[in-house]
């Protein structure tokens, strides 16, 4: 059985609430589930039934994650469904079923889990092998397929109870939802797709799902543009967290206390202004005590990077989810040495410098030209400077030297 989780819709509940408590100050438009920078971006589970028992049968749940540059952070996926009948978990490896629920009506073999809308987690690293299957155990961390594909997968198997035990018998599970860090997910209806194969460690047999339940999520973006960032950075639930204290949740964001009261701010540096060049420093400060970023990934949107020429320190590679224009690239840090981002201190920080070719026929210093039209950290849509937070700068001078401290606050 395979099913695609359809429509995983990404909701920031926190970045609704702003807007309601800012709607005097601020202008906000929506997206409906649409991504311009990843427009077919989705994470995908697959449910496989394959095999059967006397009473049920034995499935492989895997989650995909297809987006571009979105990944699941610690603390790790939560996945949950509400059975089609009066289905149980008998066993369970490569996931936990957080609550047993109320099995007192079975007298002798007494099942894992009695719930109607069971709840599961994945297994942390070091979990004994009798427990584990292939892509488990991560503590539900999931990687960007296009950056760490062995990485981009998380299974779990379960042995399911009174259930139908043929393929006209067994019916779908239904109402799933898909929790992770940061904006919340919610799935459509699952359908039937075609039965996975699964080849065997030596890779000389090849087996195949009897049924498989299919469900894709695509990500639904609620951006808020400010008119008063000042009260944007005020209203911002990070600092809610430092001030009402951490809740019991160990990765709750406690942020060093600076005037900005955001967890990741982007310096976007406009270095050197050569006659056929111009250079940029990016630097990432993270002042979230309780988060060390590792795997981090930056989009920006620029016009310019059609003509970038060198990057130092960062990888690069460019999103082109339109084949005719190339304005958006994705960073992220050199593995073993500036991939790991760590919490607020003096080593809270990674940084990287970009060479630009210049177009005559579009490069200006005006009107905030040479700063991101775009930003995301880790998949969430940073909120920009308002446009009179630009400088105003000649074109003329041939070596010309400035910055702008610009911040962006990831809604979490």
């Amino acid at each position: 059985m395979d099913y695609f989780l359809r429509s995983l819709t990404s909701i920031s509940i926190s970045t609704i609430v702003l807007a309601i408590l800012l709607s005097s100050f601020c202008f906000f438009t929506s997206t409906e589930a649409y991504d311009p920078q990843d427009p077919n971006g989705n994470i995908t589970i697959k449910w496989d039934v394959i095999s059967w028992t006397p009473d049920g049968y034995v499935a492989v749940v895997t989650i995909y994650n297809f987006q571009k540059y979105r990944y699941i952070s610690p603390p790790g996926w939560t996945l949950s469904w509400t059975w089609a009948k009066k289905e149980v978990i008998w066993s369970m490896m490569g996931g936990l079923a957080i609550e047993q629920g109320d099995c007192s009506k079975f007298k002798g073999a007494i099942p894992y889990s009695c719930k109607k809308t069971p709840t599961v987690v994945d297994l942390l690293p070091g979990t004994p092998y009798n427990q584990q299957i292939a892509n488990c155990c991560k503590g539900g961390v999931i990687s960007v397929r296009g950056l760490d594909p062995n990485n981009s997968i998380s299974s779990f198997q379960l042995s399911v109870g009174i259930a139908g035990t043929t393929n006209k018998t067994v019916k779908l599970p239904k109402n799933f939802t898909l929790l992770a860090p940061g904006p919340g997910y919610t799935c459509g209806p699952a359908v039937v797709g075609k039965p996975t194969k699964f080849i065997t460690p030596d890779g000389r047999r090849v087996t195949q799902a009897f049924i498989v339940f299919e469900e894709a999520h695509h990500m639904l973006m609620e951006i808020i543009v400010g008119k008063q960032f000042k009260l944007i950075i005020a209203n911002s639930p990070y600092l809610a967290s430092v001030v009402n204290g951490p809740g019991k949740n160990s990765f709750a964001p406690l942020v060093q206390c600076t005037k900005h009261m955001c967890p990741i701010r982007v310096h976007w540096h406009v270095k050197l202004n050569y006659k056929e060049y111009w250079r940029v420093k990016v630097t990432i400060t993270n002042f979230n005590y309780r988060m060390n970023y590792s795997q981090w990934n930056l989009v920006v949107q620029h016009p310019n990077f059609d003509n970038l020429t060198q990057i130092f320190s960062f990888n690069y590679k460019p999103l082109t989810p339109y084949s005719s224009i190339n304005d958006t690239a994705m960073l992220w840090g050199v593995k073993f040495y500036n991939d790991f981002l760590n919490q607020a201190g003096p080593l809270g920080n990674v940084q990287s410098e970009l060479l630009f070719r210049k177009d005559k026929s579009t490069f200006t210093f005006e009107k905030g030209w040479a700063f991101p039209r775009r930003i995301y950290f880790n998949g969430d849509n940073c909120v920009m400077p308002p446009p009179d937070a630009y400088p105003y700068l000649p074109n003329a001078a041939s070596r010309l030297r400035f910055s702008l401290l610009a911040l962006w606050i990831a809604f979490v």
